[in-house]
């Protein structure tokens, strides 16, 4: 499948009625979605087992089961994100696996972990328990963070490696209240881990 047509395909995902702002619910956009689930596939990375950490919306998950992954499960701790998944999976007839969990608790061991983690704007290193969680479960990680946060990544992740990492653009639509904007375009850095 084109990168544009699952791009089309991820836009019909629904996003969330009411954001949680602890959980920093910013839905990934369908564009960066599909450029990262496309690179993935490319790289060989979503043929087996994916996981989504904080699934949110289940975008992630979404595509990579709409590119032809095995299996494909979601995480996420908030019930109605869950919910959210299950119906934009349905919507998309596709099968994907979502399941209400802290990423602390998750063990079953994939391939690939796909994830738009917290960037921790609200409280600081709410990114860490998804990376770790990723580190232990999975051999390669695709994960988006704030820009400038290679070097803590880098070192936060030894002894695994980031092969790929590139600046895009995340927009985000006023959602809280302390939203000056109607759209913020903020950047990004998008990294490929591999786990030895």
């Amino acid at each position: 499948m084109k990168q544009r047509k699952l791009e089309m395909l991820l836009e019909e995902i629904e996003g969330f009625a009411k954001p949680e702002l602890e959980l920093e619910q910013y839905p990934t956009p369908a564009l960066l979605a599909a450029e990262i689930l496309h690179f993935a596939y490319m790289q060989g990375d979503l043929a087996t087992s994916v996981q989504d950490l904080g699934c949110g919306t289940g975008i992630l998950a979404i595509g990579a089961k709409l590119l032809g992954t095995e299996k494909t499960v979601g995480y996420d701790l908030d019930p109605k994100a869950i919910e959210l998944a299950k119906n934009n999976a349905e919507k998309l007839k596709v099968e994907v696996e979502f399941v209400c969990s802290d990423v602390s608790e998750v063990t079953e061991h994939v391939k690939t972990t796909l994830m738009n983690p917290p960037f921790g704007a609200r409280v600081k290193g709410k990114d860490r328990p998804f990376l770790s969680a990723a580190l232990r479960t999975s051999e390669v990680i695709y994960s988006i963070h704030n820009r400038g946060s290679f070097a803590f990544i880098q070192k936060f992740i030894k002894p695994a490696v980031i092969t790929h990492s590139y600046v895009a653009k995340f927009p985000i639509k006023r959602t809280f209240d302390f939203h000056k904007k109607e759209r913020e375009i903020i950047e990004v850095e998008i990294y490929r881990i591999a786990v030895p």
